[in-house]
């Protein structure tokens, strides 16, 4: 059906559609929001390029519409707006740019740099800047917007509502995960139908995981630095859309088929039994500072309205990405929420890891509030309130760290974990090997009994306990280099965290490392491993670490859509073997209650408190005292995880921290007559354990660096 160059409102003026297109049975119905505009075109695209522009109509709450006869799916659209030109006041309105719909739920294309951008000869990339307009149209080097529709078979697909103390979450990346993967078919590999492979789900299923973690899966586009150096954004923090899923993850090329195969990938995991949470980026977008980004969308609708601006009308900036939505103001919450919604209710998904997440909750003094009225709404909403919420708990803005200060039912990535563990099993072993003092255990504790200092008003459940994640180290590279090796980013290494509290064991990388060397290594990737799982919090995996990834010592991979980040799933054995560890330390956090308290365990930890129900001995079997706790001498610590109340084992946590073999007298405890062992770091493999039983009192010989479980035997408790 040819288009109609006309566009009807279908409705009262004071009664606005909803915003994005809607199809209906003769039509679609188009809505933007451009409350300081003058004037709102929609722009309708035939299948040679051709643009029909039709005015749309002013509606109440700043909301232009209009019903377009004869477009259905896949017609491929965006607006143009006119309107005042005035920097100095947050106004941007140019008819030359063409502007994607920000709540589209197909786009097509990618931005297309103009060669002119390289050289830095224009002032503003995409829009101009200054006093006067730039009017050289832009169509030709902005991405579509897609009309699509919502159907699809989701069959007995409901959410899986896993609970917290249940959930073991895994951090991946939808192309780099299966990109190298033999067994997912080739025209699959890094694609959401490649997650979604048997092949994948049956690692996943392996390691015992509840949840993948996807790095952004929304539309998301390049920084024109990183295309003029032949580098591209690998991880997605460069928003286009909050609607549509990322084309380049998908097998289809039809936005639709993209729509339904990001569906069928959330329908064929939750069918086993493994949730779906996104890493979303609401904090900023992709058109950057203005005096440096690009008018693509958003700044030239309303900039005023959806960024932070001052007094001057230059973006605020505590995103470190050159602009910041403003969640002060209504209509960005609105767009954030109903995105959240969409995600949810359309696309099923599980939860949402929220990036920068203090920059979603600073007020009108600019300062982090828990009681933002985003957070509020968050909270309230029917539909969100009964997903996962994870919030990154810092931002570059001005006192940006906020770990614990997030209100329920909020979850936080723990930071704090990441470091105490990082400084136990590397830092440390290196002090000790030096003859120096270490951080000792108080700090240690307290992460393994559920980082009660941060989240003692919440549970342990709040801490989203980790070692590493997408950005920094991997596992395996925590143990080979002490500094970064980011040249291939093109910043002459300037880029990424130099505080990574990593040890080399001597040698820098993997060339020229003894067999020796590597077995200690491994040895403190399997340390980090279980302290990891086994610690009261909801533990995150970082893709690849079960197998010990390595990305070279680049700790800041986010432009390496390479060999650098995509996993190598050619394995060698102890690869093999780090896998089958990791499944067997989840399966043993899923097989004992006590390992999940959903409540902190009461008593003080030192001073054989009678109400403490974990138990903490020294090297010598003998309760800590508080000066033992606070001394940074201290190397080795044995944990009770005492299970009588849930009906579980008593199980010994022993963490040999210093450089040197020694002896551990495996401590006395109510009804305990013997200790049997269940899990030794210093044995490559769960099954080459030797499980035998160790009398109360006796001497148990332990390795240099190592991580030994046991469990609790006796007459009255088996």
């Amino acid at each position: 059906m040819p288009i109609q160059a006309t566009a009807a409102a279908r409705r009262s003026l004071d009664d606005p559609p909803p915003l994005g297109a809607t199809i209906d049975s003769d039509g679609t119905e188009f809505s933007v929001f451009s409350a300081s505009a003058t004037a709102v075109d929609v722009c309708l695209f035939d299948d040679a390029g051709a643009e029909i522009r039709v005015p749309l109509t002013p509606h109440a709450h700043g909301i232009w519409a209009g019903h377009v006869a004869g477009v259905g799916a896949g017609r491929r659209y965006g607006f143009r707006t006119d309107g005042p030109w005035a920097p100095s006041a947050g106004h941007r309105h140019n008819p030359a740019k063409l502007l994607l719909d920000p709540y589209a739920r197909g786009i097509v294309g990618d931005v297309q740099w103009r060669p002119e951008v390289f050289g830095h000869v224009v002032d503003e990339q995409l829009s101009g800047d200054g006093d006067v307009r730039d009017t050289r149209d832009s169509a030709a080097y902005v991405p579509r917007s897609v009309v699509v529709g919502n159907g699809f078979d989701w069959g007995v697909d409901r959410p899986l509502r896993t609970q917290w103390d249940r959930t073991v979450i895994y951090e991946t990346h939808v192309r780099g995960l299966t990109r190298q993967l033999s067994s997912v078919p080739d025209h699959l590999r890094g694609t959401y139908a490649g997650l979604a492979h048997p092949a994948t789900i049956a690692h996943l299923q392996q390691l015992g995981v509840t949840a993948v973690e996807l790095l952004p899966v929304h539309a998301f586009t390049s920084e024109p630095r990183l295309v003029q150096h032949g580098l591209v954004n690998y991880w997605g923090y460069n928003t286009l859309g909050f609607f549509a899923p990322h084309g380049g993850y998908a097998a289809s090329v039809d936005p639709q088929e993209r729509i339904h195969e990001f569906k069928g990938m959330v329908k064929l995991l939750h069918a086993a039994g493994i949730e779906v949470i996104l890493d979303v980026v609401y904090n900023h977008t992709c058109e950057q500072g203005a005096s440096g980004g690009a008018t693509l969308s958003w700044r030239g609708l309303d900039n005023a309205t959806y960024y932070r601006l001052d007094e001057r009308g230059n973006d605020v900036d505590v995103t470190g990405c050159g602009n910041t939505l403003d969640m002060r103001q209504p209509v960005p919450i609105r767009m954030v929420l109903d995105s959240l919604r969409y995600w949810v209710s359309e696309m099923h998904v599980d939860g949402f890891r929220f990036d920068l997440a203090p920059a979603l909750a600073r007020g009108l003094d600019d300062a982090f509030h828990p009681d933002h009225p985003f957070l509020m709404a968050l909270r309230t909403d029917p539909v969100l309130g009964q997903v996962k919420l994870i919030a990154e708990p810092w931002d570059v803005g001005s006192h940006g760290w906020r770990t614990g200060q997030f209100p329920a039912p909020f979850a936080e990535w723990n930071d704090r974990f990441r470091d105490t563990v990082r400084d136990f099993w590397l830092g440390d072993v290196a002090a000790d090997l030096a003859g120096h003092p270490g951080h000792g255990v108080s700090d240690l504790g307290t992460r393994l009994a559920g980082s009660r200092d941060l989240f003692g008003s919440r549970s342990p459940m709040s801490s989203i306990n980790f070692v590493t994640a997408h950005d920094g180290f991997s596992l395996a590279d925590l143990t080979a280099y002490s500094r970064k090796h980011n040249g291939a980013n093109g910043e002459g290494n300037r880029d990424g965290s130099d505080n990574n509290r990593s040890w080399n064991f001597g040698v820098e990388g993997h060339e020229g490392a003894s067999a020796e060397t590597e077995k200690l290594r491994r040895r403190a990737i399997r340390n980090q491993l279980a302290t990891l799982v086994l610690a009261c919090g909801v533990p995150m995996l970082t893709g690849g670490d079960e197998f010990g990834r390595s990305q070279r010592g680049n700790n800041n991979a986010y432009c390496q859509d390479n060999d650098i980040s995509w996993y190598d799933w050619s394995l060698e054995q102890w690869q093999r073997d780090l896998v089958e560890t990791t499944g067997f330390l989840v399966a043993l956090r899923a097989a004992h209650p006590v390992l999940r308290q959903r409540t902190f365990f009461p008593g003080e930890p030192t001073d054989g408190d009678a109400l403490a129900a974990l138990h903490w001995h020294g090297i010598d079997g003998s309760i800590l005292t508080a000066e033992q706790w606070n001394d940074g001498t201290t190397r080795t610590v044995q944990v009770v995880f005492d299970g009588a109340d849930v009906g579980d084992d008593r199980l010994l946590l022993v963490l040999h921290g210093s450089a040197h073999d020694s002896v551990v007298t495996l401590p006395a405890n109510t009804g305990v007559t013997h200790w049997e062992l269940m899990w030794d770091s210093g044995c490559e493999r769960p099954d080459a354990v030797d499980s035998r039983t160790v009398s109360v009192g006796e001497a148990l010989p332990v390795e240099a660096a190592s991580f030994v479980i046991l469990r609790g035997v006796g007459s009255d408790i088996d």
